[in-house]
């Protein structure tokens, strides 16, 4: 491919039962590396995150929220699905975190190894899970000026990030965010309740501070290999401080910012290697309507993974030509 390619890492909020199932059955090198960062996974844990996630008893539709086991396994997708890619020559300029996907995002950069990254990921679902409250976090299909324009309906709420004109996310404590859904029904404004159990990029998550940086503390990280976009700065990073990974899901989600600073550099390629396909959607709002960058989504809930994996690579294949 000629222009830059991107590929993106998404967070919380993606995932479902049964993502990349298609991948995990049909394609051998998706399977090895889902089975081998599983092992490690289940060492520390005593639980099987493919066996929670491929559950036949479990539908797509079902919540899949403890993050103790979608924090793992969004990792384990995202970053199997990049090894995949690397084995079929399509390999990065660039890679993009967004909150938990800048943990896949470091992993593929070369920032740390995939089964220390999975500690790191582990340790926080944990502490998390000891320290916190649980929380919801909510999509809001609408100005980003509501949130401001009805102070005394949002007081209780956090802005967590703004994708795009006419869509934002809030995070907030589980009653308050059900007196916001019912404004917004009586208001007819589109929303969606996202399958997260905390509120992530919030207040709400405080409490596990402390314990979480002070594991970091213990961690080395190397400077990227791959160049980084990142989500919490909206930029290029170049070095890694010990507590960026909880400054990655505490801190506000600067995902526009992130897309308009590479718009602004190249002409580029979008291949999203979340278990949704939710940041291809986020980029084409994003991008003008002229634009020459392209985007890619590999793995959706309508289960076309195969072969949009198969469009990616002949599309790579013509290109050496």
């Amino acid at each position: 491919m000629n222009e830059p390619i991107v590929l993106m890492f998404s967070g919380q909020g993606s995932q479902y039962y049964h993502m990349g199932k298609e991948l995990f059955n049909e394609n051998t090198a998706f399977r090895h590396y889902m089975l081998e960062m599983d092992a490690i996974v289940t060492r520390r844990i005593g639980k099987s995150i493919v066996s929670e996630m491929y559950n036949p008893a479990k539908r797509v539709s079902d919540p899949f929220d403890r993050i103790l086991y979608t924090h793992p396994a969004i990792f384990m997708v995202e970053y199997s699905l990049y090894r995949v890619l690397s084995e079929i020559g399509i390999k990065p300029d660039y890679v993009l975190g967004y909150s938990l996907g800048e943990f896949a995002a470091a992993a593929a950069s070369g920032v740390i190894e995939a089964e220390d990254m999975l500690e790191c990921i582990l340790e926080q679902a944990m502490i998390i899970e000891k320290n916190c409250d649980k929380g919801n976090m909510l999509a809001i299909l609408d100005k980003p000026q509501l949130f401001n324009d009805y102070p005394q309906l949002f007081e209780h709420s956090e802005l967590t990030s703004i994708h795009y004109d006419s869509h934002f996310v809030i995070s907030g404590e589980i009653e308050n965010i059900q007196r916001i859904i019912h404004f917004l029904k009586e208001s007819q404004i589109l929303y969606q309740l996202l399958p997260v159990s905390y509120g992530f990029h919030s207040s709400l998550i405080d409490s596990a501070e402390g314990a979480y940086k002070e594991f970091l503390r213990s961690k080395s990280f190397d400077s990227p290999s791959i160049s980084w976009i990142s989500c919490l700065t909206g930029s290029g990073i170049h070095e890694i401080h010990n507590h960026f990974f909880w400054d990655a899901v505490r801190k506000p989600i600067r995902f526009r910012e992130a897309i308009r600073f590479l718009e602004s550099q190249h002409t580029c390629r979008f291949v999203d290697l979340g278990p949704s396909g939710t940041l291809t959607a986020f980029v084409k709002q994003l991008l003008s309507g002229d634009s020459a960058n392209r985007c890619y989504s590999i793995i959706t809930p309508f289960h076309q993974e195969l072969k949009n994996l198969k469009t990616l690579e002949c599309l790579q294949k013509l290109e050496r030509k």
